[in-house]
């Protein structure tokens, strides 16, 4: 038995060689394509909404595939290249709001020159900052 599924996964490897394979790219399709599943069961009652779900995730379910199966690795590494670069620096974003406001103990000021992000202590009151990226003033209370 175990002679089977040690064949399978030799047969599966040869199949895959040369494709592409799963990515990041591929992963977030997939989230969309379960988000996009449950809007369908939540808006099942309206034919409009269940049926341009139903669309959408069709286009989505072929995407994936066809990404998956590609052989023209090019393609897709540039596909996956472009969706991180706009990904990540969005990621970043989010994480450094999240750890900010998690933050008790100081204060952050944007600045209105470069957009560099000052931290200050907490509880002192007015205070006029420089900003070390571009030597702006930043007044403001901590």
């Amino acid at each position: 038995m175990r002679n089977v599924f040690y064949r399978f996964s030799n047969a599966m490897a040869r199949f895959m060689y040369g494709r592409n394979g799963s990515d990041q790219l591929n992963a977030a399709l997939l989230v969309v394509y379960l988000a996009v599943c449950v809007v369908r069961i939540l808006f099942a009652r309206s034919f409009a909404v269940a049926s341009a779900c139903h669309l959408l995730t069709i286009l989505l379910a072929l995407a994936v595939i066809f990404r998956m199966f590609s052989r023209n690795l090019d393609k897709r590494r540039a596909e996956n290249a472009r969706f991180l670069s706009w990904w990540y620096p969005l990621k970043s974003r989010i994480s450094g709001v999240r750890q900010r406001s998690l933050d008790k103990e100081h204060k952050y000021f944007t600045c209105k020159n470069c957009k560099a992000i000052c931290r200050v202590p907490a509880g002192k009151g007015k205070i006029e900052i420089t900003c070390p990226k571009c030597g702006g003033k930043i007044i403001g209370k901590s």
